[in-house]
């Protein structure tokens, strides 16, 4: 069976951490577990041409991700990263490469062939980087599946943003906390069951995920409801972990998984991200083929 074309687009960067640095940014992370879990990967996004962008280059050519990543004349983005009781914290350094992305040769190859596509609202902070990645999705296929992981970072997003962004959606994800914030922007009332079923309709999703770490998470869709509790691990960080269940997610939606089961691939690939130091650990091959079966 031909391999799907999964794309992250957006901010790519250095996490800078106690222990030292590690790859950052949700692109990289998504397109990396969409591949363990037998997807082509792909990232679209920009960095510096200096030493901090070619170690970028050669990581993610060692982690064989398709490189639509173009060079800018910016520094490669960084982030501080304090982990408090092992959440991180993050200060988010502005005018960097990944707020100038631009769609080179190889980005533009792949997004003709994508059959999925991941963005979120941080990388649209620079209307250099939004134009961009409103060009992206719609460059891509028509049956391509849209999801708009949101990240509400520091004063990075607005609800002109979050609204443009959920027009092009068919997957919306978001955290307990963000949901507070979507709420207060939209106008939004209600519980949280009311509330989803309310964004589901007014945005037109196929899917809503809504995340809440301890307190599990709710999958919605139009004919179907999942909530799952969060299973108790020995939590490393909690660093890529809902990239690692957008990626489940996206792969069980285009494999035509029943909602349950691919709410509890997703639970259980998140859980063991958290058990592991950074966003990228190679995934055991027991919980890949049980969720490929």
């Amino acid at each position: 069976m031909e391999k799907k074309t999964i794309i992250g687009i957006g901010e790519i960067l250095w996490d800078i951490l106690p222990e030292g640095k590690q790859l950052g940014g949700a692109p990289a992370n998504f397109a990396w577990h969409c591949q363990q879990l037998g997807a082509r990967g792909a990232v679209i996004s920009a960095v510096g041409n200096d030493s901090n962008g070619k170690e970028i280059m050669d990581f993610i050519e060692k982690k064989e991700i398709i490189n639509g990543i173009s060079i800018t004349d910016k520094p490669t983005g960084t982030v501080e990263v304090k982990l408090v009781d092992g959440i991180p914290e993050y200060v988010i350094h502005e005018d960097v490469a990944w707020d100038f992305i631009q769609l080179n040769e190889t980005g533009k190859e792949v997004l003709n062939q994508a059959d999925a596509i991941c963005f979120g609202s941080l990388a649209q902070r620079n209307e250099v980087s939004r134009d961009s990645i409103i060009r992206a999705l719609e460059m891509t296929p028509d049956s391509c599946l849209k999801i708009f992981d949101i990240n509400l970072r520091q004063n990075y997003y607005s609800r002109d943003v979050i609204s443009s962004s959920l027009k092009h959606a068919d997957v919306f994800k978001i955290n307990e906390e963000e949901l507070e914030e979507v709420k207060k922007l939209f106008g939004f009332n209600g519980s949280k069951h009311s509330v989803a079923k309310s964004m589901l309709d007014f945005f037109d999703l196929q899917l809503l995920a809504i995340t809440g770490g301890e307190l599990g998470s709710l999958l919605l869709s139009e004919n179907d409801t999942s909530e799952m509790k969060t299973p108790k691990v020995e939590v490393a960080d909690t660093i890529g972990a809902g990239d690692s269940f957008t990626a489940a997610l996206a792969m069980g939606i285009l494999n035509e998984y029943p909602l349950q089961q691919i709410h509890s691939n997703a639970v259980e690939i998140s859980a063991f991200v958290c058990t592991r130091n950074g966003a990228m650990p190679v995934l055991p091959e027991t919980i890949v083929k049980r969720i490929n079966k």
